[in-house]
C-alpha cells in the first residue's frame, strides 16, 4: 500500500477491524519510511453492473451518483446521512445478487423510491418528482394520492380533499 505522505510502498498494519457491516475491511496503517498513519478500506471486488438510462446509453454504477440523489430528495428531512448510506448499500447488495449485469435506470429508481416510502413521504415526493419528470400539479397529485393508498391513510395530515 502506497503511503499518501511520501509514495512509500512498504507499511505496516496497526489495527483491522470490519466496516460497512461485514462487506469491506478497515486498516490503519503506519509507513515504514515516514511513520505517517494512515486507513485503507478493503472490500471484494464485484462485477461491474451496467446501467441502462432511458435514452439507452449504458454507464457503469456509480454509487456515489444513487447517494448524492438520495442526500439531495432528503435534505432537510431529519433524515440521517449514515440511514442513507445504508440504503444505497442495500440497493447495491440486490444488484449484485441478480443474476444479470444489466438493470435500467427506472429499476434503481423504483428500488430507492420502495425504501423512500418507508422513511419520509417529503424525500419520496421530492425523489419521484425528478426521477418520474414530473410536468405540473396533477403529477404531484397522483403521486400524493398513491402514497396515502400504499401507506393506508396513516397519514397525520389532512387529506388531500380537504386542501383544496
Amino acid at each position: 500500500m502506497q503511503c499518501p505522505s511520501c509514495q512509500h510502498t512498504d507499511s505496516r498494519v496497526l489495527e483491522s477491524r470490519a466496516a460497512d457491516s461485514g462487506r469491506s475491511v478497515r486498516r490503519r496503517r503506519e509507513c515504514l519510511n515516514c511513520e505517517f498513519r494512515f486507513t485503507t478500506y478493503e472490500r471484494v471486488e464485484t462485477v461491474p453492473i451496467t446501467v441502462v438510462k432511458r435514452n439507452g446509453t449504458r454507464e457503469t454504477f456509480n454509487r456515489a451518483k444513487l447517494l448524492h440523489g438520495l442526500l439531495r430528495a432528503c435534505e432537510k428531512t431529519g433524515l440521517e446521512p449514515a440511514r442513507l448510506e445504508a440504503v444505497v448499500d442495500e440497493i447495491e447488495l440486490e444488484l449484485q445478487q441478480r443474476s444479470g449485469r444489466e438493470v435500467t435506470s427506472c429499476e434503481i429508481g423504483e428500488l430507492v423510491l420502495r425504501h423512500l416510502s418507508e422513511m419520509s413521504e417529503v424525500a419520496y415526493v421530492r425523489f419521484a418528482s425528478v426521477y418520474r419528470q414530473f410536468q405540473g400539479i396533477s403529477d404531484f397529485v397522483a403521486t400524493l394520492e398513491g402514497l396515502d393508498k400504499r401507506n393506508g391513510g396513516r397519514r397525520s395530515k389532512p387529506s388531500l380533499a380537504a386542501i383544496g
